[in-house]
């Protein structure tokens, strides 16, 4: 393989692998925060208890989400450094803010939320954990802001072949942050409820810490529930935005290869080997204009229509993405999310009925439910980069004129081998980690009990 497709296989894995660990950070910080301060508020021992536990399982998953997330600035460098010196005056300045803030902030709050169980007083403790979650979905805020400017560059001019800022308030009002950012928040939230709930199902069969565990399912049911309906607002809201500012990915997510009015959703098609022609397609009449546009009567351009507008706005070359992965990525992030609505639904239903612990398939269920989340994720991070493809920079830079032009395939390739088998360890130490953990269950003893301080003293500093 050449340099490019190299270069290529090792940033989706590397980035992929870091987006495993992000949604729950998210999350779980903040549900994390609101267990604390329930136990502030209410003085319960339960309430600490339930902190402590979910705690050491999110300081876990933040220390794994720091050493895979440092990889990625690394790579800009040195896989990708013609797209660092093309758009690095405008890229560089969200990053240096996501770290300079963001990164500080959570960094600094999570060592003392860690060490300062005895020395600070529960308020104050209870503030910081509140901090760490502030911190950490800033510092998504950020990192949104820069991928955004890739998707729809904004508050730009071109200046002797590079892109300069010419608009900082442009660039962080773009509109696809904020049809992007409420769409990865509340995703966040929804994977964190799914994990607490998952866990929780893991004790409630076997019957040890029922009252921690039943408090925490019924917590994660009515945030899950919640955060499940927000995705899919967001997601319809990202969708519409995505019509006008990118309208080759909407086509190749609906492999709508000639333009249609009123335009149809494909419920299943089928193409050749090349990725080029329909063999087979089951539309539904109308559908995706009210998708686009909340009516029934729209045209949506297609596939071939883009290609020729866009040969005619950037010149020759193939601007088609690889349709069948955008349209699968797509309708695996869509059918994932409507199954973990009706899950989310029926957990809710089970607490309000306080029947869960009398169901132990339910429960069966809800365990198996915590990979949902994660499927969901990666394919819609894959929708979302693959369907930008051949840009790197919507409109300004395709993926081929970013990639560094001194760096061999050898290098590349042995770079990817020891990434692949580094990240590769760093699972098996993380899956092994948190079932150990979440397997073990809370402290048994009470209030004054060894917290995670014990347990993980050294992941003060993490950064994701």
């Amino acid at each position: 393989m050449d340099v490019l497709t190299l270069s290529r296989l090792q940033f989706a894995i590397t980035t992929i692998y870091h987006f495993f660990f992000v949604p729950l950070t998210l999350g779980l910080s903040f549900l994390v925060a609101l267990m604390e301060t329930l136990y502030v508020r209410s003085g319960k021992e339960l309430y600490l208890r339930m902190t402590k536990f979910w705690g050491k399982l999110f300081v876990i998953n933040f220390a794994l989400g720091v050493v895979t997330g440092i990889v990625q600035e690394f790579q800009f460098g040195m896989n990708w450094s013609e797209y660092s010196r093309f758009v690095g005056d405008i890229f560089g300045a969200p990053l240096a803010i996501e770290a300079l803030l963001a990164f500080f902030l959570e960094s600094t709050f999570l060592g003392i939320w860690i060490f300062g169980w005895d020395k600070l007083s529960k308020g104050m403790h209870a503030a910081t954990i509140w901090m760490v979650a502030l911190g950490s979905n800033i510092s998504a805020l950020w990192i949104l802001i820069a991928n955004s400017f890739m998707q729809e560059p904004v508050g730009y001019a071109v200046v002797n072949g590079r892109a300069v800022m010419t608009n900082f308030v442009d660039l962080v009002l773009n509109p696809n942050v904020w049809v992007m950012f409420p769409h990865t928040l509340s995703a966040g939230f929804a994977t964190a409820a799914f994990f607490v709930m998952g866990v929780s199902a893991y004790h409630l069969l076997r019957k040890s810490h029922v009252d921690i565990f039943r408090r925490s399912f019924q917590i994660a049911a009515i945030i899950g529930t919640v955060a499940v309906v927000l995705v899919a607002l967001n997601g319809h809201s990202q969708a519409q935005h995505m019509v006008e500012s990118q309208p080759m990915k909407i086509a190749a997510a609906e492999a709508l290869w000639n333009t249609e009015s009123p335009a149809s959703f494909s419920l299943l098609s089928i193409g050749d080997l090349t990725q080029r022609e329909e063999v087979f397609s089951i539309r539904l009449p109308r559908l995706l204009c009210l998708l686009a546009y909340n009516r029934l009567d729209c045209e949506i351009q297609g596939i071939y229509d883009l290609q020729a507008a866009f040969e005619g706005q950037f010149g020759a070359g193939d601007y088609i993405p690889p349709v069948a992965l955008v349209y699968w990525s797509f309708r695996v992030m869509v059918g994932v999310g409507f199954l973990m609505i009706g899950l989310a639904l029926y957990g809710l239903f089970l607490v309000m009925g306080e029947i869960l612990e009398e169901r132990p398939k339910a429960l069966k269920l809800f365990q198996w439910a915590i990979f949902l989340p994660y499927l969901a994720n990666t394919a819609g991070w894959m929708m979302t980069e693959l369907g930008r493809i051949p840009w790197v920079v919507y409109g300004l830079m395709t993926v081929d004129q970013g990639v560094s032009s001194i760096v061999s395939s050898g290098q590349v390739l042995v770079s990817l081998l020891g990434y692949t088998l580094v990240y590769g360890a760093l699972m098996v130490a993380m899956v092994y980690l948190m079932m150990k953990y979440a397997k073990a269950g809370p402290e048994s003893s009470a209030v004054g009990s060894p917290d995670v301080k014990d347990t993980l003293p050294s992941l003060v500093g993490a950064h994701d």
